[in-house]
């Protein structure tokens, strides 16, 4: 996240609708509107950053590199936890 205390800042004009504008200074006050549209505009970018990325990878997983999640994720993840409990629960050595 961006910490606009710290960076410079620049004012800008931007055109919001009028009931949207008034929602807002109900949730956070006119004195915090645009920190609250800061924030708002850094979880979007975060949203669209994460869907270019997930968009970039689309295609990179084959099944055929990963015979162990055959039977499914599931029960390999139970498989695993089932290994580390006989490996916790071993008799330690004298």
């Amino acid at each position: 996240m961006l910490n606009s205390c710290v960076m410079s800042t620049r004012r800008t004009h931007i055109v919001i609708p009028e009931p949207l504008v008034h929602e807002i200074d109900r949730a956070v006050g006119k004195r915090g509107r645009s920190a609250f549209l800061v924030q708002a505009a850094e979880k979007e970018l975060r949203r669209l950053r994460q869907i270019k990325a997930l968009e970039g990878a689309a295609g990179s997983w084959k099944d055929k590199d990963h015979p162990e999640f055959k039977t499914g994720v599931a029960e390999w993840v139970r498989e695993l936890r089932k290994e580390n409990e006989r490996r916790l629960h071993k008799p330690a050595r004298p």
